[in-house]
């Protein structure tokens, strides 16, 4: 199931000030990654799909191009759906790892596109929630 859609950003405050204030979404949740960035859920309130925010401080460097972040999908077998993908071209880019409740891998589309696959390892983790640090 696809979740959402993870962006790369420049300056978070400016960046839900136009999605919220120009488009729309309304704010929904945020927190820190582990490795020291940042992401904010926004949601759409007619349509219900969400964008995910996502700011790293220096590392990579922002470049033009790198936009699209990431594809966030929910799936009930994060290595069951590694192995299927492998087979189809994908590349493991960060090999599964668990974090509050989640088991999530990081893989690239035959075409370098990045995808993260969540499986929420908890009955009652909600698949549109994100855990907050």
């Amino acid at each position: 199931m696809l979740e959402y859609t993870g962006i790369r950003v420049r300056d978070l405050a400016r960046a839900r000030r136009f999605y919220c204030d120009g488009l729309g979404l309304r704010f929904l949740a945020e927190g820190r990654m582990a490795a020291g960035g940042r992401w904010e859920d926004l949601e759409d309130p007619q349509s219900h799909q969400r964008l995910e925010l996502n700011y790293y401080p220096d590392d990579p460097p922002y470049r033009e191009g790198d936009e699209l972040d990431h594809l966030g999908f929910v799936v009930g077998d994060v290595a069951g759906t590694i192995q299927r993908l492998e087979a189809l071209g994908a590349r493991v880019r960060i090999p599964p790892f668990e974090e509050h409740g989640v088991r999530l891998a990081f893989l690239s589309d035959p075409d370098g596109v990045w995808l993260e696959l969540n499986q929420y390892l908890r009955s009652d983790e909600a698949p549109t929630s994100r855990p907050m640090e």
